[in-house]
């Protein structure tokens, strides 16, 4: 039977479908499912699925296992044990599958058939693994590195158990797509599509008005249509279509029955709901091919309850002449760091890192990561005591050097370094550079007594003792029992603050001792109150950047830089939003997944506590208490030329019954007409204006009743409502937020995600933390009102964490974001040995360098990964850092030596891979879509590095290029490696 429809005439056939049989006036019906699709009809792509979170209500093991179940009804271990046998009753079945950190705990528990019958639905196509991540990562509040390690950690293991290679991106869930993960994390992967559901409420209207839900998207100004992904967006969710489709044994949709025999025949009603939804659909759609997604949120427990249906439905539309297709997307020391890169994975889950999570899968996660940090801990400590030895040699055994790390250090707490070094005692300090160039930079350890530093030569480097303030003793104390369950023993006096030089790919060593000499280079910081001052103004800073103080209030008024010849004006302030109870007009409140602000309020800074200034000779600080819950302190160091702002916030009160989100404003007096600039995943900047869409013909700034979006007739020029002049211009920031003038940038890089704007010309502020009263209604039951518990006593969460600022020169900035942003997301890492009299540099390997002496990698490159993989093979990423046009010198090709950066092992063997290291590049190159797009030619010059030549070994990258080599290494030499 034919269907009428505006644009073509429809039929509705079958794709997926199994012989089943039911009797009916004593005989079966046979299900027909065949498939087939029809060039001028409508086809109608079934996507059996279920979307598991990898916690959220529940933890992740807990949603694996089945157990508290009071909380949500759902086990993962019955959908996968349910999905073989429904797939095994009918070879036209078809289900996908996303998450590998459930999988993975299933595989292990299966027996050697169970495994080849997996493997047999894998190879026919039947099970298809897409997206193939260990989870469904975030987009917003997640590092490009770190989404591409739990990609790879996922991806590998489906291609190293079944050979298969995902086809298909699948972020469903998400709140919110990035620019990186279309080009990177789906193109650059070899995906053919990418698919999602959650975008802006008013975007998601409009392109179903315009039929413009299937795009081409082209995320990268720099790798152009080379890195271009067909994307599909859901135009309602990700669960069936309306119309009552739900088929889990407890779900209220009507089911089909067919047995005319029994009461409540309702075959060709149930068919005439499908058609009509089938056609509701394809009214918001260009082409002839639409998608039904089969399936939600834990679905498929019993499996075969939904493929009963879908069987029926197929069928019997089938009956009714119409085309219907069931459809899932073409396609040593005996540690490790397994623990720590799977926690870290499944850290990266939609439901994790953005913190919509219940307070226990929280909990579960820190311990997770915790666990997995002490698991890398041993094996970090046994590697560095293996490359301290003389001559390093694999397989280190029966080592007696121990090197310890310090987990809370942020919080002055180090027991290594709290150690008595009388008595010709010394302290070792071992740093080592993970990125592939020299790192000049500044460290600090919490020390019990004066001490001086050495380096490996027997230099007394310059150092700077700085007695710790009560607010960091205070903390200290807090925390350590609230983490460890012990209180401090003892309680260090200063922080030794000295300078460390480490080469690329490698460490140095330097000793800490109590004995001091005749013309030590330690010193002992002054302190300053700001009463003691009789000048307006108070500068503080000894080298090129100094900042000025306004003396009567402690506000930071002025940015000066004597190189750059930058004078600026600069103010930082703290002030909070209230969050929306949801209890007025709007019903919405502000929540773990929505930021619904009700009025901002100003914080003042409390008069009773002045400002303290301590300077010194490697850095000066400025110590704010700006209220009882608020303390902050600015760095500036003598050989840099941005400013530190360390911040410890909380707990917010709430005795007021308001929650709060608070933020801190710098304002500076550029002119930066509504224009910024912010992080996608750490990677590209992507240009924003405020209260502005470059896509929108027209901009209303007047909001619309209840928030919601108009509902009109067709047309072509949707006005885009700014309803929300706040929240609406916010966006997550990762790596840094600038902003610009006609003469200089002001940058702000973070050490964590935030979220930030510019809701005014010339200012940046940053939301550093929230504590909020009621649930946002948005799924997971609980107020963002996270505590810290000691001795039974709970109260609000503190945070701790920094930020950077600086101004350049217009056309300077690029650099510093780049180099310095590499450096806060791969700080040096420190760990303590001791020395007791003996002679360490006399026997230990006091410095070294995985490359050459000579070498380092080019200022526009970072090495991203190096990694031992379990076959022999050496998985490598180098990352160009700098966009198209970004730079003047930098924005241009690099060029890497591998020859140089391995000086001592000689390559057998370098395949480039795809940036999941699951295939060769160039087969994702062969089997690459190829699209044409509205306006566009097709012909595009982008600029790729060439292929390795063997023989030279040197790697080519463009601007925005990460290119992935797997290599196997003939040998390696011994003497003294790498020694420097």
């Amino acid at each position: 039977m034919a269907i009428d429809h505006p644009h073509r005439r429809t039929r509705l056939s079958a794709l997926l479908l199994v012989a089943l049989w039911s009797l009916a006036e004593s005989k079966y019906i046979a299900y027909n499912t065949t498939q087939r699709i029809v060039a001028d009809k409508l086809n109608v792509h079934i996507v059996a699925h279920t979307h598991d979170d990898v916690g959220w209500l529940k933890t992740v093991d807990q949603y694996y296992v089945g157990s508290n179940n009071s909380i949500q009804g759902a086990c993962v271990q019955n959908v996968l044990d349910s999905i073989i046998p429904s797939l095994l009753a009918d070879k036209n079945r078809r289900f996908i599958y996303v998450e590998q950190a459930f999988f993975q705990r299933w595989w292990r528990q299966q027996s050697d058939e169970i495994k080849n019958t997996v493997k047999e639905l894998l190879s026919s196509g039947q099970l298809e693994f897409i997206n193939g991540g260990m989870c469904m990562h975030d987009e917003a509040a997640v590092h490009y590195i770190d989404m591409i390690d739990q990609t790879t950690l996922g991806h590998r293991f489906i291609k190293q158990e079944f050979g298969i290679i995902p086809r298909i991106g699948w972020q469903i869930d998400p709140f919110g797509h990035s620019a990186v993960q279309a080009y990177l994390l789906s193109a650059e992967v070899g995906f053919d599509a990418l698919y999602f559901f959650r975008i802006d409420y008013q975007d998601l209207a409009k392109r179903k008005d315009l039929k413009s839900l299937e795009v081409i998207w082209r995320a990268s100004k720099s790798l152009g249509l080379s890195a271009d992904i067909f994307t599909g967006i859901f135009p309602k969710n990700y669960e069936p279509p309306p119309g009552g489709f739900y088929f889990e044994v407890n779900d209220d949709s009507p089911v089909i029955q067919d047995d005319p025999l029994l009461f409540d025949y309702n075959v060709q009603e149930r068919v005439d709901d499908f058609v009509a939804a089938a056609l509701s659909q394809a009214n918001i759609t260009r082409a002839n091919h639409i998608m039904f997604t089969m399936g939600t949120d834990f679905k498929y427990q019993y499996a075969n309850s939904w493929f009963r249906q879908l069987d029926k439905f197929i069928h019997y539309v089938n009956k009714a002449a119409r085309q219907l297709e069931f459809f899932t997307e073409r396609n040593s020391s005996g540690y490790t760091t397994d623990s720590l890169a799977d926690a870290l994975a499944i850290a990266q889950h939609h439901d994790a890192v953005t913190g919509t999570e219940k307070q226990h899968v929280a909990n579960d996660y820190a311990k997770r990561l915790s666990i997995g940090y002490s698991e890398a801990e041993k094996l970090v400590g046994a590697s560095l005591a293996c490359l301290t030895e003389p001559i390093s040699r694999p397989g280190c055994y029966n080592m007696t050097t121990k090197f310890e790390q310090c987990p809370l250090l942020n919080i002055s707490y180090c027991p290594p370094s709290e150690v008595d070094l009388s008595r010709g005692k010394k302290l070792i300090v071992l740093v080592y550079n993970s990125l592939g160039w020299k790192r000049n930079d500044i460290i600090r350890i919490p020390v019990i007594s004066e001490s001086i530093v050495h380096d490996s030569d027997g230099n007394e480097i310059e150092s700077q003792l700085l007695p710790l303030a009560d607010a960091t003793i205070n903390l200290r104390s807090h925390h350590v029992k609230a983490y460890l369950g012990i209180s401090p023993s003892i309680t260090p006096k200063f922080w030794l603050i000295f300078a460390v030089s480490v080469p690329p790919l490698g460490f140095n060593t330097y000793f800490v001792s109590s004995t001091k000499g005749k013309g030590s280079v330690a010193s002992v910081s002054t302190f300053y109150s700001s009463e003691e001052s009789k000048k307006s103004n108070i500068e503080v800073g000894k080298g090129k950047l100094k900042l000025l103080y306004n003396v009567k209030d402690g506000t930071l008024t002025h940015y000066l830089n004597s190189r750059s010849l930058v004078k600026a004006s600069m103010e930082q302030t703290y002030s909070y939003y209230a969050g929306d109870s949801g209890s007025g007009s709007d019903p919405q409140a502000s929540g773990a997944y929505i930021f619904r602000p009700n009025g901002t309020f100003p914080i003042k800074p409390e008069k009773k506590t002045p400002t303290t200034i301590v300077r010194g000779s490697i850095l000066d600080e400025v110590h704010q208490q700006i209220n009882p819950w608020i303390y902050q302190v600015s760095r500036v160091y003598k050989d840099k030329e941005h400013a530190e702002v360390e911040f410890t916030v909380g707990p917010i009160p709430v005795d007021d019954e308001i929650g709060k989100e608070l933020v801190t404003k710098i304002t500076t007096g550029m002119a930066t007409n509504k224009t910024f600039y912010t992080d996608s995943n750490g990677r590209d900047f992507i240009k924003r204006v405020r209260d502005y869409r470059s896509d929108w013909e027209f901009q209303v700034n007047q909001p619309v009743a209840g928030n919601y979006y108009p509902v009109r007739d067709y047309r072509s020029d949707w006005e885009f409502q700014v309803n929300q002049p706040v929240a609406g211009n916010y966006y997550p920031i990762n790596l840094g937020i600038y902003m610009q003038d006609d003469s200089t940038e002001f940058s702000v890089l973070v050490d964590r995600s935030v979220g930030g704007s510019s809701i005014l010309d010339g200012q940046i502020e940053l939301m550093l933390h929230r504590r909020l009263l009621y649930d946002d209604g948005r799924g997971v039951g609980e107020a963002l009102n996270e505590t810290v518990c000691v001795d039974g006593e709970c109260a609000g969460l503190t945070v701790q964490g920094k930020f950077y600022v600086k101004i350049d020169p217009l056309g300077e900035g690029s650099r510093w974001r780049r180099t310095f942003g590499q450096e806060i997301y791969s700080p040096l890492l420190v760990a303590f040995s001791k020395e007791d009299g003996g002679n360490w540099t006399g026997s230990h390997t006091a410095n070294f360098s995985a490359m050459d002496p000579s070498y380092s990698l080019p200022d526009n490159v970072a090495l991203i990964t190096l990694q031992a993989l379990e076959d022999g093979n050496v998985l490598l990423r180098l990352a160009h850092l700098y966009e198209v046009g970004e730079h003047k010198d930098l924005s241009a090709m690099a060029y890497v030596e591998l020859k140089k950066m391995f000086p001592v092992r000689k390559i057998g063997n370098i395949i480039e891979m795809n940036l999941s290291a699951n295939q060769e590049k160039a087969a994702v190159e062969k089997k690459r879509l190829k699209w044409k797009t509205e306006g566009s030619s097709g012909v595009e010059t982008i600029a790729r590095g060439a292929p390795v030549d063997p023989s030279k070994l040197v790697v080519e990258l463009a601007p925005m290029e990460i290119r992935t080599f797997m290599i196997k290494f003939d040998y390696i030499t011994f003497a003294k490696i790498g020694d420097s």
